[in-house]
């Protein structure tokens, strides 16, 4: 496959083979360098807001970056701590004990250790996900209800993060810390707080640049070069009091800085297993271990969407590198890993070329601590927990409202009851009952009960070069399993024909993979074509919205 789109005139699709990491070196290379300054503060800011040791992501992110690049074939995903598994990771810390805020005492300590336990134990079924080629499982679950918890995650990241964006102290349930940030405002902490503000300010505004020569520098990382010398400026690093509007405040460095050892081995720590004897630990073993596969398998597609060269990851491989990278990780201290989009984004936008530049990433991260921990101590936490803010309102912008919105207004009913469902109970409760909305809205759309996980299927050869798949009464996101696998299972030389005449409703789910599905041929030089909706309504004017058959209309099939 030709380079078309101006990466410098190579003429062949890349590899992360040996001939390959020499032959691009100088691209992987830059790119791992510029993933790195991204990555350093992130890694940082997780670690903190999960309630892990803040050293706990760098490990994660060193382990993941260099076992992964051989054994998942995934050329540009970063892998890493994620954003997405904070919810999750303190969740488990609170449940063990811990408080929420790593700060070396007893019990959080055997929390954090109980903590790996769980991550061992969640390791073990990624690993089996992928040697039992259970990837195609991914696709299970309906676009909006996972938009949904992806925005509530984004709303507690944001919940949990201000106040220390704020400089203060805070505690309680999702609902309780949005209901109390005007609180938190008024009682926040000046000089902390307006180096937290400067760094909000700085992610939001270079955000929304779009010069390329403006974002060639990680925004990440010019708010710590503004958020350092401020953090000197205000004499973060020892602890002292301050008047501001007749309102002493008290500075202390051991809150307000990074904190991360001098020696990064002797950080190495080693999980308790006890705590899986407890019946609670296996249900964060089970959300560690679906909720991350589903974020990795989705973040690993949204990747290959962007791949210059078109590249495809084998999402049962990479399900069981990053398996084996979380078993790794959770045994030497570090946090749950998946493939992470932000940095994986951020990858591509700066030219690498293969796998390797996500080792490199690892390689300049295990450098930089091992050498200069002093450095990262100067690191305010706010700017950090600035930061997230930032990610979180990326996964809850009123944007992401506004495009569930377009493509249907059932849509956007299961997208809100997912992010109300998970701020008032948890993330798999409330994807559950985000699916069963799903389930309500398609029953009222005359759904039949009897194709609700397996459509009536006939496939047929119109001529030599041609497969007709015909599908019956309903395309949903409950059976379109069955129609995938179909799909895939026909010979690799014929074009494919969905028809869709004879079906009463067609879901916006299977409306946008099948989109992919028709991308995805065109790249292999093939034809998947979806016909018979004349006869349907369209819910919208979204291209993948879903589809309803005209009552009393019968099929024109």
């Amino acid at each position: 496959m030709s380079e078309s789109n101006g990466h410098n005139g190579l003429q062949e699709t890349p590899r992360g083979t040996f001939e390959g990491l020499i032959k691009y070196l100088r691209y992987d290379l830059l790119s791992g360098f510029l993933v790195f300054l991204i990555a350093l503060p992130l890694c940082l800011g997780i670690s903190s807001a999960c309630g892990y040791p803040l050293i706990a992501g760098i490990f994660t992110a060193i382990i993941g970056s260099i076992l992964t690049t051989f054994i998942s074939n995934s050329e540009l995903t970063i892998k890493g701590p994620a954003a997405g598994l904070i919810v999750i990771a303190v969740g488990c810390i609170q449940d063990f004990g811990g408080s929420g805020v790593f700060n070396g005492s007893a019990g959080d300590l055997e929390a954090y250790r109980f903590a790996l336990g769980v991550g061992v134990a969640a390791a073990v079924f990624q690993i089996l996900f992928g040697l039992f080629r259970t990837g195609i499982f991914g696709e299970f679950f309906p676009t909006s209800a996972v938009h949904g918890m992806l925005a509530a995650i984004g709303v507690i990241i944001i919940a949990k993060q201000i106040p220390v964006t704020l400089g203060i102290s805070a505690k309680g349930e999702p609902l309780e810390l949005l209901k109390n940030i005007p609180n938190e405002i008024l009682h926040m902490n000046p000089e902390v707080a307006l180096i937290g503000a400067t760094s909000l300010l700085i992610l939001f505004v270079l955000g929304s640049v779009k010069n390329r020569y403006v974002r060639m520098v990680p925004a990440p990382m010019i708010v710590l070069l503004i958020a350092v010398p401020m953090g000197i400026y205000f004499q973060l690093d020892h602890t002292h009091t301050y008047t501001f509007g007749n309102h002493t405040f008290e500075l202390n460095s051991e809150k307000h800085l990074v904190n991360v050892p001098a020696n990064m081995f002797k950080a190495i720590t080693f999980p308790d297993f006890n705590g899986l004897k407890e019946p609670k630990a296996w249900k964060w073993v089970m959300m560690f271990a679906l909720i991350g596969t589903l974020e990795s398998m989705l973040s690993a597609k949204a990747i290959d969407s962007i791949d210059p060269w078109k590249r495809k990851t084998n999402l049962d491989r990479d399900t069981l590198a990053v398996g084996i990278a979380n078993l790794v990780a959770s045994f030497l201290g570090g946090l749950p890993m998946i493939s992470e989009i932000v940095r994986s984004k951020a990858n591509i936008d700066n030219g690498a070329r293969t796998r390797f530049a996500d080792m490199f990433h690892g390689l300049f991260l295990l450098l930089f601590v091992a050498t200069v921990p002093f450095l990262i101590h100067r690191i305010p936490m706010a700017a950090l927990g600035a930061m997230l803010v930032y990610t979180g309102f990326r996964l809850a912008s009123p944007r992401e409202f506004a495009n569930v919105y377009m493509i249907g207004r059932e849509q956007l009913v299961v997208f809100v009851v997912t992010i109300v469902s998970v701020l008032a109970t948890d993330l798999l409760v409330g994807i559950f009952i985000g699916i069963g909305v799903k389930f309500l809205i398609h029953f009222m759309n005359g759904m039949p009960l009897k194709s609700l996980f397996k459509p009536p299927l006939s496939v047929e050869e119109p001529d030599e070069k041609t497969y007709l798949i015909r599908v019956r009464e309903a395309a949903v996101f409950t059976n379109w399993i069955p129609l995938r696998r179909k799909i895939g299972s026909l010979n690799s030389n014929k074009d494919i024909v969905v028809d869709l005449s004879e079906t009463t409703l067609v879901d916006h789910t299977v409306m946008e993979k099948l989109h992919e599905l028709e991308r995805e041929f065109e790249n292999n030089q093939r034809s998947l074509t979806v016909t018979g909706l004349d006869d349907h309504h369209s819910l919208s004017d979204h291209p993948h919205a879903a589809r309803r058959r005209i009552l009393g209309k019968p099929s024109s099939a």
